[in-house]
């Protein structure tokens, strides 16, 4: 009996993350990442219906890890919902900024082609879906410190968004540039320096 070749999935995935790392998605060709993979069109159609499908197998570890990384900022959050703890863990330390950049780097091709390559799949906005999600655990949380008395103030929702979405969009922009994950660091420490979130929610 024939053993089936189990290196079929990984070698379409590493393909595929070449193609659409050169060539973005809607440049990208299914018969090249194919023949790339050493694997027929039919053994493809067997696993992915498309090449968005494809697309999302390929980024979906890195989507996991921005997944991880939101539940255990807002399990953070509520575990040190007390006035003495809020100032520093909202503080951007260069340390908590390091973090962040660490994050975006161990996963690298996957943050790139999310940032630059997704034109013509659902993760086109990227940035604009992530910093909702952030926006909403965000108010959420605020919400719940100003009713315990922790927060003076509740800042306007769309408020808080435009200034996450300001935030994020620049601790991406090294991912955009192709910039080392060293002058990403030092763009971190700077960008921590402009943005003082105890000052904007009272914390």
């Amino acid at each position: 009996m024939a053993v089936a070749d189990t290196s079929i999935d990984s070698r379409i995935l590493k393909s595929a993350q070449a193609e659409f790392a050169a060539k973005t998605f809607k440049g990208a060709s299914l018969r090249s990442i194919c023949s790339e993979a050493g694997v027929t069109t039919g053994a493809f159609y067997k696993r992915y219906r498309n090449k968005e499908e494809l697309f999302d197998a390929v980024v979906a570890p890195t989507l996991a890890v921005v997944d991880e990384y939101c539940n255990s900022v807002e399990s953070v959050n509520y575990d040190h919902l007390d006035r003495d703890n809020m100032r520093h863990i909202w503080e951007l330390t260069p340390e908590t900024q390091a973090r962040i950049v660490h994050m975006f780097y161990d996963h690298y091709e996957g943050f790139r082609l999310l940032l630059i390559a997704s034109e013509g799949t659902k993760h086109v906005n990227f940035i604009h879906d992530f910093v909702e999600d952030v926006t909403k655990r965000s108010y959420k949380f605020i919400k719940e410190a100003h009713k315990r008395g922790i927060a003076p103030k509740v800042i306007d929702q769309e408020e808080l968004h435009m200034l996450l979405t300001a935030y994020w969009a620049t601790l991406f922009e090294p991912l955009v540039h192709g910039l080392s994950r060293k002058r990403a660091l030092r763009h971190s420490e700077v960008v921590g320096e402009l943005f003082d979130w105890t000052k904007v929610l009272g914390f």
